[in-house]
């Protein structure tokens, strides 16, 4: 698959090398999910340019400068020492290197120094004290477990801290780059085989590249790619998640699962979970992991209690749904059963999608300045999808989502939003409108 979208962050990392080269060295961490397409971007950002590019893979600290000495040597075309063997030294070396030339040092999967030799970051906040203001070194870091990323450079306690002079943190691609990449691979696409990709992918790019480079962009193309025996999917949601959660993430995938299901509440989930008490694990997945996230009635108070919890990755929502939900089938490797499962299931999970959906096409037009779902916890009925609040005072658009056009009752919709209108926003001028698969 061709390199899509980025623009803006291909355009503040060149904006960085140009002060790193010219100017003095700089920092940048480049931050996001695993698949989110860290080093794609980083590497197409540094291409044409002197550039060391050193991966952290979990061996021997010494092994791993005796790998790098090479790569810098043919990177740069210079004699680098065989006897580095430590990464400290071999840090030290280049930023020498780097008062009389200026190149790129990429880390990748920074992390995982966390595990190799911890020292290493305290090695490397000491002698980027010391050199930054006299090399030219764009160092530019990455890594895959988000909350590791997070911790390294935003814990005041640990060396890098404050370290950085960016943080760029990858999103997933926004609705416009999924219809051109659909537009491109598959010009004779229906809007369910759009939102198929959208809720089966949430945008990730590695995992559209994967449909796209298989030729699976319709429906059932891409359920019959994802559940089948070697599939890289199955296990993927595993692989992700307990990277960030280590060896306890048995208590985190019950969370996970309650969600996905649809018991979103935290008295709810804590029963769910035989009465288990879960607040710090629900503040963790949403404040360390960004995995979740606590959703509110808009407009409503800071205190209430009308929270809800919902899993912000597309992605991991259908992973959970699915191929944690049914094991059983995959470990038997009953695939055609689970495929038969989810077709059948599709259009009510996809309808949940669309909803999704359109908040981000929404949000992607910079017209609003609050949207999300309306509901009134002492009328069940009074339910709205989508609230959005434009950015002129006093106005409003009601949404409600249906895959069928023909399943909206606008009389339905007129009831609550007078209910919302009474309760919340008198002086508001609200639109009420239907949005369907027609609309995508």
């Amino acid at each position: 698959m061709k390199f899509y979208d980025r623009e803006n962050e291909l355009a503040e990392l060149k904006r960085i090398q140009t002060l790193a080269f010219t100017e003095h060295s700089r920092l940048t961490v480049v931050t996001g999910r695993r698949r989110i397409g860290k080093t794609s971007l980083v590497m197409k950002a540094v291409q044409g340019s002197p550039t060391v590019y050193l991966f952290v893979s979990r061996k021997n600290e010494a092994s791993l400068c005796a790998e790098y000495v090479p790569l810098v040597s043919q990177a740069l075309d210079l004699y680098v020492p065989e006897d580095i063997k430590t990464f400290r030294s071999l840090f030290q070396y280049l930023m020498e290197q780097a008062k009389r030339k200026a190149f790129n040092l990429v880390i990748d999967e920074f992390q995982e120094f966390s595990t190799i030799n911890p020292s290493v970051y305290s090695d490397m906040q000491n002698l980027w004290d010391r050199y930054r203001q006299d090399t030219h070194v764009n160092l530019i870091v990455s890594g895959s477990v988000y909350s590791l990323i997070q911790h390294i450079f935003r814990n005041s306690k640990e060396p890098l801290f404050g370290r950085a002079d960016n943080i760029i943190k990858l999103s997933p691609f926004s609705i416009a780059t999924l219809k051109d990449i659909m537009h491109d691979y598959k010009p004779v696409h229906t809007a369910d085989d759009l939102l198929a990709l959208y809720s089966f992918t949430g945008g990730i790019p590695k995992y559209v590249e994967l449909f796209c480079d298989n030729h699976v962009l319709d429906v059932e193309s891409m359920i019959d790619f994802m559940v089948r025996d070697n599939s890289p999917f199955v296990d993927e949601g595993k692989y992700l998640l307990i990277e960030e959660f280590g060896k306890n993430y048995a208590t985190y995938f019950s969370i996970l699962s309650a969600i996905s299901g649809g018991i979103n509440t935290q008295s709810s989930i804590e029963a769910a979970l035989g009465e288990k008490s879960i607040g710090g694990q629900l503040k963790r997945l949403i404040e360390d992991y960004n995995v979740i996230d606590r959703k509110r009635p808009v407009l409503s108070k800071e205190g209430t209690q009308a929270i809800r919890y919902d899993i912000t990755d597309n992605f991991i929502r259908f992973w959970f749904n699915y191929f944690d939900r049914h094991r059983s089938l995959v470990e038997i490797k009953n695939f055609t059963g689970l495929q038969q499962i989810i077709k059948a299931d599709y259009p009510t999970y996809s309808g949940r999608c669309l909803e999704l959906y359109f908040k981000q096409m929404l949000a992607e037009t910079c017209q609003y300045r609050e949207i999300g779902s309306w509901w009134d916890l002492k009328s069940g009925q009074n339910e709205i999808d989508i609230v959005a609040l434009k950015l002129e005072k006093q106005q409003a658009i009601a949404i409600e989502v249906k895959r069928q056009k023909k399943n909206f009752k606008p009389e339905l919709l007129k009831q609550k939003v007078e209910h919302l209108k009474h309760k919340l926003l008198p002086q508001y001028e609200i639109e009420m409108k239907c949005l369907s698969l027609e609309d995508m």
